[in-house]
């Protein structure tokens, strides 16, 4: 089964120090084979080193307080909702 390549177009995430951080992503899955790209949101975790965490389809999410902190930060930002209302495809 060949995986996703992932284009990253927006991001936030926790700030925790000295610690893995969870990210709230909008995305462009790019699935190769004439398959078309298809828009998304994903959460998915950064380790200290900077490089991401992929999981086949699951990103543990601790608390509610942490999701709505996430989703709040990417409200903040400008693009939480409003890339699916303008079709934000970059």
């Amino acid at each position: 089964m060949e995986t996703a390549k992932v284009e990253i177009l927006r991001s936030v995430e926790t700030d925790y120090e000295n610690a893995w951080n969870l990210c709230f992503q909008w995305v462009r899955y790019h699935y190769g084979g004439g398959k078309p790209t298809e828009m998304g949101y994903r959460f998915i975790w950064k380790r200290t080193d900077g490089s991401l965490q992929p999981a086949r389809g699951q990103a543990r999410i601790p608390n509610a307080a942490v999701l709505f902190e996430l989703i709040y930060k990417a409200t903040d930002s400008g693009w939480f909702i409003a890339v699916e209302k303008n079709n934000d495809n970059k």
